[in-house]
């Protein structure tokens, strides 16, 4: 068997953690590390969040912590057989062995099992299926380390059963393909044809549910042709994209925004070719508001807001700016640069400070101009000299123009 030796391991020996091992080791419970913080391990990661996986029950767990005098943080994943205790300020969250009994491809029922390769077989991916020991050993039941190694994404068994257990699975696999795998392409055929014929299922899942798996499909790599994918394969239409999306706007923004860091909703936006798309997205998704209006301010301005010819390119996205009485837009506006590719102005456009108007209603009180509607009138006609000369006249150049004026 392999033995993991990693300084990623190593470091996750906390104190708190010690005290949770001695704990179980005292009363002969098994607890091993499970999912997504053993394939982190393996690959060298520092896992996020680790979750641990015990064949003591809940109400063996209970009882152990309590008479330990240890604080159970209660949340609701009791009935799943999730039990979170907290020591030296650090929380764990521990699950019991399950078997789904029930699964409408939405939630499961489960009943608890002392038998970690039933678990093993009611998770979704080969790569998530793996138990660490807290000696270090591998419990790898479906070759999820090969795979990993390998950056092979499979379904633990039959996918098509997996898939039906959640139908959520479906995103998950392109989301992993997308963490891990090495090309686009590599994909089984008898995979991509189990999720073809369960592509519906994901009508029935919700839309918050869904748009945290596909944010993250659109951040991970591959995404282009991921996407194309969920169209070659039925799935958009269930998931709130429009059913005649722009790929080949999609291929060209993706390529563009590899290195940008883009929000979600910028890559996402290519595929839309009006508003409409934004507003179907809301309806199924759930998206947040300020996703939804800087999805409506792409659509809107991707083919107006265009870099200037000439030696100041960035004055439209300035003048935009400086024109606008809505928060956050600048923070639109370097998304839609890097939806349009500009790396290079993208930079300057962050560097640069929004300048103040230097005149006020006050200043021009002092030069005898009076009526309130007087002054409007002055301040509007200044600023628009000011942005004409590019931000750069300073108060004694506007107030000798409003003589002239």
């Amino acid at each position: 068997a392999m033995r993991l030796q990693a300084p990623q391991f190593q470091a996750l020996f906390t104190p708190g953690l010690r005290s949770v091992a001695e704990l179980f080791e005292k009363k002969n419970y098994e607890l091993r590390i499970a999912g997504g913080a053993v394939r982190d391990l393996l690959s060298g990661v520092t896992p996020q969040d680790i979750d641990f996986a015990t064949t003591a029950t809940p109400a063996e767990m209970k009882e152990m912590f309590t008479s330990a005098g240890v604080r159970l943080i209660n949340n609701k994943g009791e009935k799943h057989g999730t039990i979170t205790a907290r020591l030296h300020e650090q929380n764990f969250e521990i699950t019991t062995l399950r078997i789904d009994v029930v699964t409408d491809g939405r939630h499961a029922e489960v009943e608890f099992t002392t038998d970690w390769q039933k678990d093993a077989e009611r998770r979704d991916l080969t790569v998530n299926s793996m138990f660490l020991g807290l000696d270090g050993t591998l419990y790898d039941f479906f070759n999820g380390y090969e795979d990993l190694k390998s950056k092979k994404i499979r379904f633990v068994g039959k996918a098509s059963e997996r898939i039906q257990e959640d139908y959520l699975r479906i995103l998950r696999y392109f989301r992993f393909y997308g963490r891990l795998a090495e090309k686009p392409g590599d994909h089984e055929p008898t995979t991509l044809q189990a999720i073809k014929e369960n592509a519906k299922g994901l009508a029935g899942i919700s839309g918050e549910r869904i748009w945290v798996e596909l944010k993250k499909i659109l951040l991970g790599n591959h995404v282009n042709h991921l996407v194309q994918l969920m169209y070659e394969l039925d799935i958009a239409q269930y998931i709130g994209l429009p059913l005649d999306g722009n790929l080949e706007e999609f291929a060209r923004v993706t390529k563009n925004i590899q290195n940008l860091s883009p929000k979600p909703m910028t890559v996402l936006t290519s595929l839309f070719r009006g508003k409409d798309d934004v507003t179907n997205l809301d309806l199924r998704l759930k998206i947040s508001k300020e996703e939804k209006n800087l999805g409506l301010f792409l659509v809107k301005q991707r083919q107006e807001l265009n870099k200037a010819v000439g030696p100041e390119p960035l004055r439209p996205y300035q003048d935009f700016l400086m024109d606008s009485r809505e928060a956050n837009t600048n923070s639109k506006i370097f998304e839609l640069l890097k939806y349009q590719g500009e790396e290079q102005l993208l930079k300057e456009m962050q560097e640069w400070t929004v300048p103040t108007f230097p005149v006020s209603g006050h200043d021009l009180r002092k030069m005898g101009v009076n009526s309130g509607k007087e002054i409007g009138t002055a301040l509007q006609q200044l600023r628009e000299e000011w942005k004409k000369s590019g931000y750069h006249m300073d108060k004694e150049e506007l107030l000798s123009c409003l003589k002239r004026l």
